[in-house]
């Protein structure tokens, strides 16, 4: 484990090998939000191999020469991979990722989810989502991106949005979140 950052293992299914996608996060609202799209995808497409990298130090994924929290490129390539497309969420804009990592080699892969001024007095979950940061939204953006599980994509992503219409009529009417979204826990 190095500072600043490390691959959570155990919410990550891709087994010491190389994953088809990098779940990246950093902030409590959307680490939970990512390791809950770890968790459904895991259960929907279990041969999908994702890798869950959680960051405490956004200095750390500066480039080592210039912070000095900064990563050196290896350790950066052992944690995002040289290639493979990195969904992070974050809480605050999401320029600030982009501008943090520019200067890393091959950043187009980097698609930031987070905060967007939207949303007013809400739910917590409702707040994720007007934001585009929900655990469905990083599903379907990791979906999106995987290349290896493209054929089984398009019938998951229209889950994912049948499960947010849901949740619209849900909130509006019990001013609440879903039960699956409020009470979830983590499960094997």
């Amino acid at each position: 484990m190095c500072r600043g950052l490390s691959t959570w293992k155990w919410a990550s299914n891709e087994d010491n090998l190389e994953p088809d996608v990098v779940l990246g996060c950093a902030g409590d609202i959307p680490t939970l939000e990512t390791v809950a799209a770890a968790w459904w995808l895991r259960k929907h497409i279990p041969e999908l191999k994702v890798r869950v990298v959680n960051v405490v130090d956004l200095m750390s994924l500066y480039p080592a020469f210039f912070h000095p929290h900064g990563l050196d490129e290896a350790t950066f390539i052992e944690h995002f991979t040289v290639d493979k497309p990195v969904v992070f969420a974050f809480h605050g804009y999401q320029r600030a990722i982009h501008e943090i990592i520019h200067g890393r080699s091959n950043v187009s892969r980097f698609h930031v989810r987070g905060f967007m001024e939207e949303g007013t007095t809400t739910t917590p979950f409702d707040m994720v989502v007007r934001n585009g940061m929900s655990r469905y939204h990083l599903c379907i953006e990791a979906l999106k991106r995987a290349q290896r599980v493209k054929n089984l994509a398009p019938e998951l992503i229209a889950e994912c949005e049948d499960i947010l219409v849901r949740h619209e009529s849900y909130v509006r009417q019990n001013l609440q979140d879903m039960p699956e979204v409020r009470d979830w826990v983590w499960s094997d």
